[in-house]
């Protein structure tokens, strides 16, 4: 039998990816979506590979791995390495992503690539010694909000972050003189934190100088992921302008201006983030019935999904 290039095209693998900076919503997103398909989720941050600082990389718990159907979704490459000193590079995400995608496809399940490390996402893609756009049909999801709100959102998490036990989870990993550029001390918040770990426990200084040291360790903690923030975005953007129609942006800025308000934003969410990317991978997955189980969706609304970027 002679195959068309429409039919082998229809045997390429198809894998989902969902971007955005940090804060904007992924892994929610993809505990939304996960369950539809079914789906199994590879964790795309450099951080959150590392076993350990589970308040300060936002690592969602094994408790929180279910979906809205109350259904668990295996996630992959989440808490693995053991050693807080090993450097766990670009080259150890690309082999630990495509062992699981041989895993996830093997169980007949759609791969959603979530996470924020973007540098380990552009080798992934363009790196011609793996050709993973040759092998795979992708689409990407990205979710946005316009920086100024993040910024606000990011600080308000922080704060968060701090009262449900940041300083005490960073303590652990204090070690004098430690190199903050490598492992899991990568961080941020470690390194923002080591001047007040150091004369934390020093006798002669006084407890309102030490009090300051901390705020301001918590501010610079705030202003480095606001840095960070900027510049996911800068490396999305490039991205998204390479893969061209493969990218499909969700602005969620209304969203999380409505959460910071203080109102309920869950109705808004599901409206403006869930209903719109579930349309998206309806799309993308119903081009061929092999492997996969998608729900049926319609958008009561009558509202189009974005245009690709």
């Amino acid at each position: 039998m002679a195959f068309t290039t429409s039919t082998l095209a229809e045997k390429k693998n198809k894998v989902l990816f969902i971007l955005g900076a940090t804060g904007t919503g992924k892994t929610k997103l993809s505990i939304n979506l996960g369950p539809h398909y079914p789906a199994e989720i590879i964790n795309s941050d450099k951080i959150q590979v590392y076993k350990g600082l589970d308040i300060v990389t936002n690592k969602v718990p094994e408790s929180e791995r279910c979906s809205i159907l109350a259904l668990q979704i295996p996630h992959h490459i989440l808490g693995i390495i053991n050693d807080p000193e090993y450097d766990f590079t670009m080259y150890d995400f690309c082999n630990h992503v495509v062992e699981s995608l041989d895993l996830i496809i093997g169980n007949g399940h759609l791969p959603i690539i979530v996470g924020g490390s973007n540098s380990y996402l552009k080798k992934l893609v363009e790196d011609p010694a793996i050709s993973f756009l040759s092998k795979y049909e992708c689409c990407f999801i990205w979710v946005d909000v316009s920086l100024p709100t993040l910024y606000q959102y990011v600080g308000k998490r922080v704060d968060e972050m701090v009262q449900t036990g940041m300083i005490d989870e960073i303590r652990e990993y204090f070690v004098p003189g430690a190199d903050n550029t490598k492992g899991i001390r990568r961080a941020i918040g470690v390194p923002e934190l080591d001047s007040f770990f150091a004369i934390e426990k020093k006798s002669g200084i006084d407890d309102a100088i030490k009090e300051n040291i901390l705020k301001e360790a918590i501010e610079k903690t705030k202003q480095n992921t606001c840095i960070l923030a900027k510049n996911q975005l800068s490396k999305i953007q490039n991205m998204a302008h390479m893969l061209g129609s493969m990218v499909y942006k969700i602005d969620s800025t209304e969203v999380f201006e409505t959460l910071l308000r203080g109102e309920d934003y869950k109705h808004l969410h599901q409206e403006i983030v869930i209903k719109p990317s579930k349309e998206i991978v309806k799309r993308f997955l119903e081009e061929t019935t092999d492997g996969f189980r998608y729900e049926k969706y319609s958008n009561e609304n009558g509202k189009h999904a974005p245009n690709g970027v």
